[in-house]
């Protein structure tokens, strides 16, 4: 297979499951409400209970990855997504939600880290590899707008719960679509002696994390910042509602157009940055500009004095900071990471990714509490601020060192 039609099987994959993971999860998200009819306190139990199994989870599959296979893995990870997706439809009742979401948590696991370690070892073309990652992003966004739209039309058509169903099956039919075409022709698996190697793996990946300081100052800006991100995601809606954006019959159509907005957004910025972001400079650089426009986005969103001000504040967080954060991290570990590591490492960035979400916004939600939205929204900002001078702070001190 040329690396042409590899990289067009690879986006083409990306664009697929994105169609069909976020459009479910908008037509879940009503349906959990509406159809379901769970309380605010058990839809936050659900999310617990789904970020704790994530976190349990993402390291032992990021070893499996490593040791056994990073295509089964992928499969594997479409497997119990499918499957969680489908369960979801077909029960509606709070624990059996609860357990499908965890379900669906852990399928994540499996593919986090193994999906840019397999692109990256079977395409074999280092000084290439970031503008592939940059254009998975862009497919992803572009993929999640266009399920967006698709699925929360056929749900208007046949309902939400068959359009769930449907969906989870053809998440199940893409895993298969996975283990026919993909090819795994540079990774060699561990067949002997699979859990001492296993755990070997996981101290080298560990190692390397608190060696290499670049790696090290990522890992916490993935925290502050994912942290800060997931906060946004719960207030912002509530501080647009406050300065006057429709929270009628035709909200949902406008936050989904929102929504569809921000996408589109970060799109373009990853596509702005592509030829940037090869080297160490260009990736520091653009992680200095994603931050600072978190900052800008975030800040202006908290003191904002109308709806325009509020709107163009989300469209800045959501369209600049939180995707070229993600995908320059994504980029930046991927290139200082080997091979017989990568999916393991991916998957300690995971693990910072829900630490952040469950400690930084548990902070965040208590704050709230006391300041309204506004306030919480302030400090996100100050999140992105602290990570704006850690990684300065980073390149002050590697100045001339080796990493």
């Amino acid at each position: 297979m040329t690396s042409n039609r590899l990289v067009n099987l690879f986006l083409c994959w990306i664009g697929a499951r994105a169609v069909l993971h976020n459009g479910w999860w908008l037509v879940v998200s009503l349906y959990m409400v509406v159809d379901a009819g769970l309380s605010p306190a058990q839809l936050l139990m659900i999310a617990s209970a789904q970020g704790v199994a994530s976190v349990i989870f993402e390291l032992p599959a990021g070893v499996v990855a490593d040791a056994v296979s990073r295509k089964w893995a992928i499969v594997v990870a479409h497997a119990l997504m499918g499957t969680a997706m489908i369960t979801t439809g077909l029960f509606p009742g709070f624990i059996a939600l609860m357990l499908s979401q965890m379900l669906w948590g852990v399928s994540w696991t499996f593919s986090s880290g193994a999906d840019v370690a397999w692109i990256t070892d079977e395409l074999n073309q280092p000084k290439t590899i970031h503008r592939v990652l940059t254009r998975q992003a862009r497919w992803q966004l572009i993929g999640a707008a266009v399920g967006m739209i698709a699925l929360g039309s056929l749900a208007s058509v046949i309902g939400r719960p068959v359009a769930i169903v449907a969906a989870g099956i053809a998440m199940l039919l893409l895993g298969v679509v996975v283990a026919v075409t993909f090819p795994e022709r540079n990774f060699v698996p561990i067949r002997t002696r699979r859990w001492r190697a296993a755990m070997a793996i996981a101290r080298r990946g560990a190692g390397l994390a608190m060696r290499d300081r670049t790696i090290l100052v990522l890992v916490i800006v993935t925290v502050l910042v994912n942290g800060a991100a997931d906060s946004f995601g719960r207030i912002y809606p509530v501080q647009l509602a406050n300065l006057g954006f429709p929270s009628d019959s035709s909200g949902t159509a406008w936050f989904t157009a929102l929504g569809i907005a921000g996408l589109i957004t970060g799109a373009l910025s990853l596509y702005a940055v592509e030829r940037r972001i090869h080297t160490e400079h260009g990736a520091r650089g653009a992680m200095l500009l994603a931050c600072s426009a978190g900052v800008v986005g975030l800040g202006i969103l908290g003191l904002a004095p109308n709806l325009t001000f509020a709107i163009t504040a989300v469209l800045i967080a959501s369209g600049i900071a939180m995707p070229l954060v993600r995908t320059v991290t994504t980029i930046w570990v991927n290139r200082r990471t080997t091979s017989d590591v990568r999916a393991t490492m991916h998957s300690f960035l995971a693990q910072a990714e829900y630490v952040g979400e469950i400690f930084c916004a548990a902070v965040l939600a208590a704050i709230s509490g006391l300041t309204g939205a506004a306030g919480a929204v302030g400090l996100a900002a100050v999140l992105f601020g602290v990570s704006i001078m850690v990684i300065a702070r980073r390149r002050y001190a590697g100045a001339g060192a080796a990493n």
